[in-house]
């Protein structure tokens, strides 16, 4: 999933690193590290693996974070990619979650009246979207390379939409770059501002009880 990083080699001494809009250091540790594009993915992946999971555990838990907390670094409505190597073997595993054309997609259906390529419809109408792969994606991950359940992996991402969580000044920005496409439909206004039209701000709430 994009914005995911995850490196363990065995076990303790874990860190984390908070970057939100300037430079830092790079973190140094012993064992084992956690990067997400969100300080709270990060920290449910990093709670996985300090009670025993392993990095598959941790990866499955932060991405499903991520689709709450960062949803343009990968989310449930969308596709992706995992490599998965191990340091007791030499084997190195792709599993492609990458979303689908549906199934009555044509070769034409992006194409204007002229026959020319038109991205207004390719990007950003209905036709645009697939059908998405993360779900499959990161269960098929955990059942064959895991060591938690679905439902465990799941728990940080279902807190954090129905309990809410502090919008940050990269959320915040996002979704004023993205007002004008964002704001054409009711069903995307209503979740991503507020009832009178306004932003959310740094240090607001924000809750998805519906995701």
């Amino acid at each position: 999933t994009a914005g995911l990083i995850l490196l363990l080699s065995s076990q303790a001494a874990y860190s984390d690193a908070i970057i939100e809009g300037q430079r830092m250091h790079p973190v140094q540790a012993k064992d084992g590290m956690v990067v997400t594009s969100h300080f709270l993915a990060t920290q449910s992946a990093q709670h996985v693996l300090k009670n025993g999971g392993n990095a598959i555990d941790a990866a499955v838990t932060a991405a499903f974070s991520l689709a709450v907390t960062q949803p343009r670094s990968g989310n449930i409505g969308g596709g992706g990619f995992m490599l998965i190597s191990s340091e007791k073997t030499d084997n190195v595993v792709a599993i492609d979650y990458r979303e689908k054309a549906p199934g009555q997609a044509t070769v034409d259906m992006f194409l204007d009246d002229k026959g020319d390529a038109d991205s207004n419809i390719s990007r950003y109408s209905h036709l645009a979207a697939g059908v998405p792969g993360t779900v499959a994606g990161l269960a098929m991950a955990l059942d064959d390379y895991g060591t938690i359940s679905l439902k465990q992996a799941m728990a940080p991402a279902i807190q954090l939409a129905e309990e809410g969580f502090i919008v940050t000044p990269r959320f915040s920005d996002g979704l004023k770059n993205k007002e004008k496409m964002l704001k054409k439909w009711e069903s995307s206004r209503k979740i991503f501002y507020k009832a009178d039209g306004t932003y959310y701000e740094p240090g607001d709430l924000f809750i998805q009880k519906d995701l």
